[in-house]
């Protein structure tokens, strides 16, 4: 009998312990998908300073000064709504705004160092001090970015293209981070800089590269699939990274352009890999930022 209780001791251990296992695997299990879930953000907005912020220069500008400030107002208050959730001791997200390549105006360089900020490099009086100034440090800073280049006459826009062939990778993505690249553009890819073209493939997407390839008749969506039009490919994995195109404002002559646009950069993001985009036209800043909340929260 005696033999009999002890036998039945170690059985009701054994699956004693066999159960606390499963749960321990379990646990661990959800415990990484939250982190994955969970991580910390590193968003990086990069804006085209060309012309299109300048109203008298382009037409179809459509208030975009004030519609980029709006833009990035939201993303600060994403910003600081995630630093609060956290707490100062654990809160480490990263946000920046960055040009590519940066304006060789020096005042302009200056005023863009501010709007750099990591976490992660700081301790608690220091975020405590970012916390309290990142939305009035970015909307007057921008503020001047904007007045100055629109006064100065100089607009070097953005070099798109090679931005992703040379940058993404250093600039924008953390292992350890959740990943998101903003780029607030009116969708017209082209810098003097980047010029290349390979058969049917370019860096870059003008108006006038439309018009002489076709793009704008009825049957363009054929013309584009089979002839294999599209952007020179960069050969790289962006499976670590969102991203967000907004403001795309065609020209208002070619509204039809920004089907073609949107086909260049859905196309592009899938042979790079990029798990998850999205392509968002010129709205009122209200409807924009709610569409962004969706694609931030999915």
């Amino acid at each position: 009998m005696r033999i009999f209780i002890i036998f039945t001791i170690v059985i009701i251990s054994l699956i004693s312990c066999n159960s606390v296992n499963s749960e321990k695997k379990n646990t661990t299990n959800i415990n990484s998908e939250t982190t994955i879930n969970d991580r910390q953000l590193n968003i990086t907005i990069l804006l085209d300073l060309s012309d299109r912020i300048d109203s008298s220069k382009c037409q179809n500008s459509n208030n975009s000064f004030n519609n980029d400030i709006e833009i990035i107002n939201y993303f600060t208050e994403l910003f600081k709504q995630d630093m609060e959730q956290r707490g100062a001791f654990m809160a480490k997200g990263k946000l920046k705004v960055i040009f590519s390549p940066r304006p060789q105006n020096s005042e302009i360089n200056d005023i863009a160092s501010s709007l750099s900020i990591d976490l992660s490099s700081m301790n608690t009086k220091e975020k405590k001090k970012v916390f309290d100034n990142i939305s009035k440090t970015f909307n007057e800073n921008l503020t001047k970015i904007y007045t100055k280049t629109i006064s100065n006459n100089e607009y070097p826009g953005s070099d798109i293209w090679r931005f992703f062939k040379n940058d993404i990778n250093d600039f924008c993505i953390d292992d350890n981070y959740r990943n998101i690249l903003v780029i607030i553009t009116d969708g017209y890819i082209f810098h003097e800089n980047s010029k290349i073209r390979d058969r049917n493939r370019t860096s870059f997407l003008s108006q006038g590269e439309m018009g002489r390839n076709g793009l704008r008749a009825k049957n363009w969506e054929n013309k584009f699939k089979t002839e294999d039009f599209g952007f020179i490919t960069t050969n790289q994995n962006l499976d670590k990274i969102e991203i967000l195109v907004l403001e795309i404002n065609p020209s208002q002559n070619h509204k039809e352009d920004e089907d073609v646009i949107n086909a260049y950069l859905t196309k592009w993001f899938n042979e790079m890999n990029v798990k998850k985009f999205k392509v968002i036209n010129s709205d009122l800043p209200s409807y924009t930022v709610k569409r962004i909340e969706k694609f931030i929260k999915k």
